[in-house]
């Protein structure tokens, strides 16, 4: 156990440890319990143009029933949060941000909301179940759940007498679902879904493995990835941007950066000689001068190498050959695109 965004998380589970839990997310479906996400609610008349003003993505680019990744600003352009944003309706919005962000976001909104909208804070009103893996939709229909969501779409479902919502989403880059049980029906609803995945070779994860297969997929983590420091056009998120709808917080620094170049962007490293790189090591270049800084480094169970995220010098280009220094020791690294390993969310 350890403490995570001000909860006690568990980083993996007795009799399994981080490359069994990971390895049964990419082959068959494990559980994870991060209830610890922030939740809250965003009503009123205008609440989609409020909100478009307030993220970086576009809400027009989706309908009710359906979710979208988006980042929060501030207006030097470094992000506060990234976050989920579920719509019922035009007027009716439901928010998943990182445990830890989750008061900085909803204190955000309320200080700039117009007259007539309303943002509740229900971090502990609901729990958050991710089930990930190419036997989830196996584990739903053991369930009696009528499966048949598009990706990043979400509906109302039953499990265990329960009525929870069901969301196409994960941060694993494997087919599944986040459920979202009432606080109380939580315990519930996740003894439900652990007994139902048995037969399916199921397990229940911790962070570990969350960490180390959302690493595989290049996926970005508050805090390493993003900051206030860190902004969209750096973590390579220019597709979280809507950058033809109009002004909102952050935009014009962001197009600015955009327009000119970022000074930094992020990239992925592959090891090509024994060494686990991690957060905040230097990484150099032919000459050994350092030209970025690992923002998230692991042994990734399924390449069997070290890899990392790194913030680097535009200079360098993908293909190209640098140096990460673990402790003291040069690690041959070749830059690459993410994801290191192929998605499966579709």
């Amino acid at each position: 156990m350890a403490d995570f965004g001000g909860w006690l998380m568990p980083i993996d589970y007795p009799d399994t440890g981080t490359l069994v839990e990971h390895t049964a997310v990419r082959e068959s479906v494990g559980i994870f319990d991060v209830s610890h996400l922030g939740k809250a609610s965003v009503v009123g008349a205008g609440a989609s143009e409020f909100l478009n003003r307030s993220f970086t993505n576009d809400l027009n680019r989706i309908g009710d029933g359906q979710a979208q990744y988006t980042l929060m600003c501030d207006h030097s352009g470094g992000v506060i949060d990234d976050l989920i944003v579920y719509r019922h309706s035009a007027e009716n919005f439901f928010l998943v941000p990182n445990a830890s962000n989750t008061n900085a976001v909803v204190e955000t909104l309320v200080n700039s909301a117009p007259a007539g909208i309303e943002i509740v804070n229900l971090h502990e009103k609901f729990g958050v179940i991710a089930l990930q893996g190419p036997h989830a939709v196996k584990v739903l229909q053991k369930l009696q759940i009528d499966y048949s969501l598009d990706y990043m779409s979400f509906c109302n479902a039953h499990i265990s007498g329960c009525e929870v919502i069901l969301c196409r989403t994960g941060y694993t880059g494997e087919f599944g679902v986040e459920i979202l049980p009432t606080w109380n029906e939580a315990e519930k609803v996740w003894d439900a879904i652990v007994e139902a995945m048995q037969e399916f070779g199921g397990r229940i994860c911790g962070l570990g493995a969350r960490d180390t297969l959302r690493t595989e997929m290049g996926y970005p983590l508050h805090g390493h990835e993003l900051s206030l420091s860190i902004t969209p056009v750096q973590a390579s998120a220019n597709w979280a941007v809507g950058w033809k709808k109009g002004d909102f917080a952050g935009s014009e620094v962001l197009r600015n950066e955009r327009e000119r170049g970022a000074s930094r962007v992020l990239r992925g490293l592959v090891c090509t000689d024994r060494g686990i790189p991690r957060a905040g090591m230097h990484v150099k270049n032919s000459k050994g001068e350092v030209v970025g800084e690992v923002t998230s480094g692991t042994f990734s169970p399924t390449l069997k190498i070290g890899i990392a995220l790194a913030l680097i010098t535009p200079s360098i280009n993908l293909g190209d050959n640098v140096e990460i220094d673990v402790r003291g020791r040069n690690c041959s690294a070749k830059v690459t695109s993410t994801p290191f390993v192929p998605s499966h969310v579709k």
